[in-house]
């Protein structure tokens, strides 16, 4: 029979859908559903800015592979796209009417323009004047006129004016909402009891008469409105390189990236709408979306704290790793291997080993390696201080991380400064692994430590994305760690045979994948054979073809597979199975970071925590890393923890061919994972 995927963008839809569903749903929080809404649509943003118009790209390719790459046409996979993202706008706006509601119950409103009392009136004709006014700037709009340039990520007010004594149509203005430089909510005078929040572009729109008064304009029609862009970013080598290199060769000639989705008020002027889409060239294959009166609800995940369930509940608030109460994290970690668990465990161990490096007079030197740091880095303030003790510090900063492009440069020029030593990676490889080694000199011994991770060293993304650390002092770990920091710091052609040579990390690319492999070969000669054969993978995201028919191969052995994945997964249970794949993915209040992988391997139990996702971008053309767990403690706590979210029957959704997202139901007691991970390590630490 014909092998079947789920094209990658589709169930990339689903798994918002997930995160919508969460802010559809009423046992969660207020606050955090709103939240949910934030991120949404965020989520939608950057999967129009680098998804949409890479299949928009490739449209003008006609290799066979395209279709191969996409697992469906890309005219076909874009159709379904806009069905789907109409249709997830329609419940969006069904859910904010709700939340709504729900806010008025608790006294909570957000003004408009229209419905402002009389001291709040003078309180948004004051602020304006003293915070906004200098930041606003209309532009008029003519028929003859080219279309200014229209940023994106930015928020546009389109505006239709007219004056009652004068017959004549309407003249049109945009004012670009100027989020960035003063926010996107302010709070207004309480009047009983109630607490009111305004948006930007309500207060401007209050003020329109005042920002045109020189037009003798006296009616004013204003809705909002977004663009999103081609981000002129690759297609993430999911596509053969050469046709990669082509495509990104047809567009380096763009001074700016093309309008891949116009979204706007349906309530907007239709003679306005009409000249805002014919003056963006935008066409029937481009995704023009009517949605509600709110737009760039990104700014939503930040919704002022105004609610009564603002807090996080105590009881589960991050707590200190036990190992760490009594003694410096250094002496802990030299005597054994620490698991941390985040958002569950607090990040200061990590951000306290590199402060202790810092001032510790025997530290030589600290190599680490920098995806995405906060925007009020600790870690980077750390590596700072050690420069500045003598120690010599090494920052792999990568400067192509999506989206955070622009704060790593900062970042870059900022630690050179400093006298860190900055390197950039090796050419077209991102560095994706999360290593860090520490060396010291003590009664003229080397010794050294650090760090292994799923996730960034960003304490800001800590607090809630679901990740694990492991802090060691293992030689051969450490000694692979040094040969991945030589690659990087000699970066040449041929640099995968020092990769090869590795023998306690699996590596990207190309060995983690062969690994990968051998092991899955293993299950299925175990199973053939008529002994048990597990397989457990924990990824955000599942797309690559080998890796997906290897574990088809798998299931139709009779191995067992359970996977546990947040976003993307391209894999469809087929007729020819012996047992079924069980999929599950779980969305809740954190995010589930941790990429892990486990096989029975005869009673071994080989189980690794990992960077990479199994996705060819990260197998094949990146520079990613997996660290085996060799200690038997920290081994089953992870295996515990993967039991937990395989048993979870409140927030896991089925992952099945039609992406329904049903909650898995099971008989027996309700379990949420999130929260069941938190007490069982919470007692790890304190046993009853």
């Amino acid at each position: 029979m014909a092998t079947t995927f789920n094209p990658r963008d589709i169930t990339w839809l689903a798994f918002n859908e997930r995160v919508l569903q969460e802010a559809m749903d009423a046992n969660v929080p207020l606050h955090l559903r709103i939240r949910f809404l934030g991120i949404f649509s965020n989520n939608l943003d950057e999967f129009f800015r680098v998804r949409v118009a890479g299949l928009k790209r490739a449209m003008d390719f006609k290799e066979k592979f395209i279709t191969e790459s996409f697992y469906q046409p890309p005219t076909k996979i874009l159709q379904n796209i806009n069905e789907i993202v109409i249709r997830q706008q329609l419940n969006f706006d069904k859910t904010w009417r709700k939340i709504q509601i729900e806010m008025a119950a608790e006294n909570i409103f957000i003004k408009t323009a229209n419905n402002l009392t009389e001291t709040q009136k003078k309180f948004v004709r004051q602020y304006f004047d003293e915070t906004v006014e200098s930041n606003v700037i209309p532009i008029l709009l003519h028929e003859n006129a080219p279309m200014p340039y229209l940023r994106d990520k930015s928020l546009y007010m389109g505006i239709a004016m007219r004056r009652k004594d004068v017959q004549y149509a309407s003249n049109y203005a945009i004012i670009e909402i100027p989020s960035r430089a003063v926010g996107r909510f302010v709070l207004l005078p309480t009047e009983n009891q109630e607490k009111n929040v305004m948006l930007l572009e309500e207060v401007i729109a209050f003020n329109l008469p005042h920002i045109f008064s020189y037009f003798g304009y006296d009616e004013f029609v204003a809705h909002c409105f977004k663009v999103t862009k081609d981000a002129e970013f690759d297609l993430d080598n999911d596509i053969k390189t050469t046709l990669a290199e082509k495509i990104e060769k047809g567009i380096k000639s763009r001074r700016k990236g093309k309008p891949t989705r116009f979204v706007f008020d349906r309530e907007m002027d239709k003679a306005l709408l009409e000249f805002l889409i014919r003056k963006l060239n935008l066409t029937k294959r481009d995704s023009i979306i009517p949605g509600g009166k709110i737009h760039n609800f990104r700014h939503f995940m930040d919704f002022p704290e105004v609610f009564k369930d603002d807090a996080t509940p105590e009881e589960r608030t991050s707590f200190e790793h036990p190992k760490f109460l009594q003694q410096r994290v250094t002496d802990v970690i030299q005597q054994t291997d620490v698991l941390l668990t985040f958002p569950y465990h607090r990040f200061t161990p990590v951000i306290d080993l590199l402060r202790e490096a810092a001032m510790d007079p025997e530290v030589k030197s600290i190599q680490i390696t920098a995806y995405r740091l906060a925007s009020q880095s600790k870690i980077a303030n750390a590596l700072i201080n050690a420069v500045r003790n003598g120690k010599e510090v090494t920052v792999m900063l990568e400067l192509r991380a999506r989206f955070d492009e622009e704060s790593n440069l900062v970042w870059k020029d900022l630690l050179e400064q400093e006298g860190v030593k900055v390197l950039v990676g090796i050419p077209n490889k991102k560095v994706h692994a999360k290593l860090c080694i520490i060396k010291k000199r003590s009664q003229n011994k080397t010794i050294q430590y650090g760090f292994v991770s799923t996730g960034n060293f960003n304490e800001k993304t800590a607090k809630i994305y679901g990740d694990h650390l492991l802090m060691t002092s293992d030689r051969g770990i450490m000694a692979d760690i040094n040969k991945v920091f030589h690659v990087l710091r000699k970066p040449k052609n041929d640099f995968l045979p020092t990769l090869k040579s590795c023998k306690n990390l699996l590596l990207c690319p190309q060995f983690m994948r062969e690994k990968i492999t051998q092991h899955i070969e293993l299950e299925i000669a175990e199973a053939k054979a008529n002994r048990r054969a597990e397989i457990i993978i924990k990824v955000n995201s599942l797309s690559d073809r080998d890796l997906i028919t290897k574990l088809y191969a798998a299931a139709e052995a009779g191995v067992t597979v359970k996977l546990i994945v947040r976003g993307i997964y391209c894999a469809v249970n087929q007729k020819n199975f012996k047992k079924k794949i069980h999929a599950i993915s779980i969305v809740d209040e954190y995010l589930e970071h941790a990429r892990v992988m486990y096989f029975y391997n005869k009673g071994h139990e080989d189980l690794y925590i990992s960077s990479a996702d199994w996705m060819t971008r990260n197998l094949d053309h990146r520079i990613e890393a997996a660290v085996k767990i060799t200690q038997k403690n920290l081994k089953k706590e992870i295996r515990d923890m993967l039991d937990i979210q395989l048993s979870d029957n409140v927030k896991a959704r089925i992952l099945d061919k039609k992406l329904r997202n049903e909650y898995v139901k099971t008989d027996g007691p309700e379990l949420r994972s999130q929260v069941a991970t938190y007490h069982y390590l919470k007692n790890l630490g304190n046993p009853a």
